[in-house]
């Protein structure tokens, strides 16, 4: 009688050849690969970062199909998968992403190889589809209010004059930076329309220094 003491000493001990499909393979790996080159088409025409990278969208499609290859390759031997989770344990990323939705579409790309990896295409390629749509709409939607951001550096004894410029405007303070004789504000705005009078008006007061207005999306390149 089999027990389950034996099937597991027969998993451990036997050589760590592998019952592997290739059908399966070459399918896991072609659609990982049409998933990936969703992603790569997605990423290049609808990216809104600062700055586009070519050799990270080339590793998007990259890491899917790895990842289809590493889930395939665990799959198939238990003594395999435990060392492919060692290995993988140590392995260190030193290369910072800049910009959070990178860090969204690489997660992305793991996941469609994982699925892929699992004989999961379907999935995989509705997800995807699914995914990349909500994405473009996201991108695509645009609303009427823009973000700005003002600085002005102005001497101590005309902050009144500023403030009486600024008092029917809406605006959160992002920053107050005091040197001996000068103040510099950083103010976000959210204007419906490019109205700069204010700015001007602003730069005529005797004692301020510079007032510029910014189109602020949130990133910046680092």
């Amino acid at each position: 009688m089999t027990t389950f003491s034996d099937i597991f000493k027969k998993s451990f001990l036997n050589d760590a050849s592998m019952d592997i499909n290739f059908y399966n393979v070459i399918m896991s790996l072609l659609a990982a690969y049409v998933c990936g080159m969703i992603i790569y088409f997605v990423y290049k025409y609808f990216y809104k970062g600062v700055l586009y990278s070519h050799n990270f969208n080339i590793l998007l499609v990259l890491v899917s199909m790895i990842t289809a290859f590493i889930v395939l390759t665990i799959s198939s031997n238990i003594v395999l998968s435990l060392g492919m989770v060692g290995a993988l344990s140590i392995v260190r990323f030193r290369t910072a992403v800049k910009d959070p939705l990178d860090v969204g579409f690489l997660f992305f790309a793991i996941s469609i190889g994982i699925t892929c990896g699992a004989s999961l295409y379907l999935m995989s390629f509705v997800c995807t589809i699914l995914i990349s749509a909500i994405y473009i709409f996201m991108v695509k939607v645009k609303t009427d209010t823009h973000v700005y951001l003002l600085i002005i550096k102005y001497d101590r004894n005309v902050g009144g004059d500023v403030l009486k410029v600024l008092s029917d405007m809406k605006y959160v303070l992002k920053n107050k930076t005091i040197f001996r004789d000068n103040i510099e504000l950083t103010l976000e705005m959210k204007l419906k329309t490019v109205d700069t009078e204010f700015v001007s008006a602003l730069s005529q007061i005797e004692g301020v220094h510079s007032a510029a207005l910014i189109n602020y999306t949130g990133d910046f390149a680092g």
